[in-house]
């Protein structure tokens, strides 16, 4: 009985998944008022990268497979930049009593991300996260063109495929 129970469970949350991928994929980021680390009010349906490709990665600081995809990430990033052009825009939900050890946090780990603070949660509401790390891939249209949820060894590589596709017109899969 639990077998199945867990197995029904599992199905809801992949059919929840999928379907959630089919609203936001093709839309524009949501315009909500998020802070950037020096306090100041950017709006996010403003973030462009010039044409070029952007990820944005919701993550917290309590939240392990995050920390390991940043990190992961950081370490190949110069070379994904000069290659794809592509930006990543690191949106940390913490909430406003620990929001301010994201700074120490980010310039601790060496990370060149330009990072966000979504303290009240508005911008993860608007895109419907409710799982990190989540994951957008937006074309050079500012369309949310793919999305991926969690994080494990390996998974940096799909992403920057992804990118390099995108950059060479291809059609994106969802997944």
């Amino acid at each position: 009985m639990k077998r199945i129970a867990f197995f029904l469970s599992f199905a809801l949350l992949v059919s929840y998944a999928s379907a959630q991928e089919t609203e936001t994929k093709g839309k524009k980021l949501p315009s909500v008022s998020v802070k950037n680390l020096d306090g100041q009010t950017i709006n996010t349906g403003e973030l462009s990268n010039n044409g070029k490709p952007m990820i944005v990665s919701f993550w917290a600081l309590w939240c392990k497979p995050c920390i390991n995809e940043l990190t992961t990430i950081a370490d190949v990033y110069d070379e994904w930049v000069e290659e794809t052009g592509v930006k990543l825009i690191a949106v940390s939900i913490d909430d406003s009593r620990s929001s301010s050890k994201v700074g120490p946090t980010v310039n601790g780990k060496g990370w060149e991300y330009e990072v966000l603070l979504d303290a009240n949660g508005d911008f993860k509401r608007a895109l419907n996260v409710n799982m990190i790390p989540h994951t957008f891939l937006i074309n050079g249209n500012g369309e949310i063109v793919w999305q991926h949820t969690s994080f494990s060894e390996g998974s940096e590589l799909q992403l920057i495929d992804m990118v390099r596709k995108l950059n060479a017109g291809e059609a994106i899969e969802s997944h």
